[in-house]
């Protein structure tokens, strides 16, 4: 049997940038459209024009499929937005307004099948957003201490934002969770520099 060609490498590779980035795109309208993450597979290789053997290959099933989907989102909308310029209230309404806009998308990644991964998944961003302002608060810590702070902080945010987004009053105010997440962290500021010490001298 003779063997085709092989593709070129660099067509190769924008090949499957393509179609991965149109199995994402189709993923979270599908989800946003239907409020579930119950989609078939082929409704979703349908919407990006691919095949149902290609979202096998390129993501291995479907939730890892939604995961990524809800990974680049973040990525492309969230990330940019939160980080830019370092100004943490900013970063703040920007991931509130993100998730507000996104409600319909979120929603049921958070209550579906996709539900444990997606909670891991923001729970590593929060984790990574928020490790830079901890690390100005407490000063040096070991590496350890310092990734199990941010993730205990981290936890407690996803678990606020969760909630906010699963149960909120429709529709979201995003000015509302911005408001809530920065008293919070207003409030760690304020027992760090007074400690316990200062505490009951006070009293």
């Amino acid at each position: 049997m003779l063997l085709e060609p092989s593709p070129d490498p660099a067509t190769q590779d924008r090949r499957v940038r393509r179609s991965r980035a149109a199995l994402m795109t189709a993923a979270v309208r599908l989800v946003s459209e239907r409020g579930t993450t119950d989609i078939p597979v082929t409704d979703l290789a349908e919407a990006a024009d691919v095949s149902r053997r290609l979202v096998y290959l390129q993501f291995g099933d479907r939730d890892a499929l939604l995961t990524e989907a809800a990974i680049d989102l973040v990525r492309r909308e969230l990330l940019p937005q939160a980080e830019d310029g370092g100004d943490a209230t900013r970063g703040v309404a920007a991931l509130a307004q993100h998730f507000a806009h996104h409600r319909s998308f979120y929603r049921p990644m958070l209550t579906g099948s996709c539900a444990f991964a997606m909670t891991s998944t923001l729970n590593k961003l929060f984790s990574s957003l928020n490790r830079p302002a901890l690390r100005k608060l407490f000063g040096e810590l070991d590496q350890e201490t310092a990734d199990d702070l941010s993730e205990f902080v981290a936890g407690g945010a996803a678990t606020i934002v969760n909630n906010w987004v699963i149960a909120g009053p429709d529709p979201l105010d995003p000015e509302e969770l911005t408001n809530r997440l920065l008293r919070l962290a207003s409030a760690l500021t304020l027992t760090h520099q007074v400690g316990p010490a200062d505490g009951d001298h006070a009293r």
